[in-house]
């Protein structure tokens, strides 16, 4: 049976900014007071991007909020986190990494039985063309969409 995941925090901008071509889950290292604040809901990706740095992998600019409950040693909420990746895991995103105009971006913080998780996609940036017409789509699905629930409801 599958482990149940706990969202905590989503990046919705990624979806919007970039073409996700892969994804990849990675454990976090993190403090306790990071974890205990996760768990009250106090993260943000929004700004967020993974790094490759030494054979190794960074999430950066992450935002976890302070504990609250936390004292002198809370922990500085926007701080460099490893990720926590297989060897050859992180050979093949240097590789990919290395293309031109490719990126990993952080899309999703979530706990999986109690270990905390992020989702990254190896993305590709959208031109603004690119943008404007997944708006289009989206927009035309949307009508579409109302327009077959205004004959389901003539029918009946």
């Amino acid at each position: 049976m599958a482990a149940a995941r706990k969202l905590i925090a989503e990046n919705r901008k990624a979806r919007h900014d970039y073409h996700i071509l892969e994804r990849m889950e990675a454990g976090i290292a993190l403090t306790g007071t990071e974890v205990k604040s996760l768990r009250d809901g106090g993260g943000n990706l929004r700004e967020a991007y993974a790094q490759l740095h030494d054979g190794e992998v960074f999430l950066v600019g992450a935002n976890i909020a302070p504990y609250r409950q936390g004292n002198l040693q809370n922990h500085e909420p926007t701080r460099d986190r490893k990720l926590l990746l297989h060897r050859h895991e992180i050979e093949q995103l240097g590789r990919k990494v290395a293309e031109r105009g490719m990126t990993l971006v952080p899309l999703q913080l979530y706990f999986v039985d109690g270990k905390v998780k992020l989702e990254i996609g190896l993305a590709r940036g959208k031109e603004g063309v690119d943008k404007r017409h997944a708006i289009a789509e989206r927009d035309a699905q949307r009508q579409m969409d109302r327009a077959m629930r205004g004959l389901e409801r003539q029918r009946r």
